[in-house]
């Protein structure tokens, strides 16, 4: 429950002011999703997956407007700090005081020093967190974005004018989740097998391995700049070059 709740409940609770407007918004946009999700199916065109990642774009920020906000790092010191990207177990998120914790690790140095350089190397636990909200682990499937969804669908089952603060935060993470999964769906797949130009078309007429156009026109253009011009033979002065006619002249 949030500090203004708090408050307020010794002397009756009370709406937080544009809670009714934001949650019709929100009860609207989670609302039209079941007609977008309807056509969707496996190996469906990544085209068809962008208006379903644009509404639940949509309904993520009218979610979290209506939860308190959110310490991207969630260090009372540096609430919006940088991210430390290789924050171990156990750690916050928060770059500014991983740092100082590293430095102060490694000027302590000995067996301790290099214990916690063991756990520094272990991967974080958890879930990745973007801008304070979880972004879920590949696979991105269309199976994993309805889990997400059924429990969008829960949570919101239960919204009411009066429910707290917490209930907001967690539709704010799980709908989070479900735009991040619609939205790598909606990439351009990687039909051509190139990592440098995903979306690409494929070139019918290039070996295998070899089927990105953009990278088979290059290799043409840097095998024909390769070759060595063809230098015609020097004319003497006075001399006249030969030139062989493609056609014969027609007789005067």
């Amino acid at each position: 429950m949030s500090p203004q709740e708090q408050h307020a409940a010794g002397r009756g609770y009370s709406v937080p002011t544009g809670r009714p407007y934001a949650l019709r918004e929100l009860q609207a946009a989670l609302g039209s999703l079941g007609d977008h999700l309807r056509d969707l199916y496996e190996g469906a065109h990544p085209t068809e997956y962008e208006a379903v990642a644009d509404a639940l774009y949509t309904a993520f920020r009218t979610a979290a407007g209506l939860a308190p906000a959110k310490s991207h790092t969630g260090c009372p010191e540096h609430p919006d700090g940088a991210l430390d990207p290789e924050a171990p177990d156990g750690w916050g998120r928060c770059l500014i005081c991983n740092d100082r914790r590293r430095r102060g690790l490694r000027e302590r140095g000995g067996r301790a020093g290099r214990d916690a350089a063991a756990r520094l190397a272990a991967p974080p636990a958890g879930e990745q967190r973007r801008l304070g909200y979880p972004v879920p682990d590949p696979p991105y499937t269309l199976q994993a974005l309805h889990a997400h969804l059924r429990s969008v669908e829960e949570r919101r089952f239960h919204l009411t004018l009066s429910s707290p603060s917490d209930d907001f935060v967690l539709l704010a993470d799980d709908l989070h989740r479900a735009f991040i999964v619609a939205r790598e769906l909606s990439r351009p797949r990687n039909a051509s097998g190139c990592s440098e130009h995903p979306g690409a078309p494929v070139d019918p007429d290039a070996p295998p391995g070899e089927a990105c156009i953009f990278c088979a026109g290059r290799k043409r253009r840097a095998q024909r700049s390769a070759a060595a011009p063809e230098m015609l033979p020097r004319i003497r002065r006075g001399e006249r070059r030969q030139l062989q006619r493609r056609f014969e002249r027609p007789p005067g």
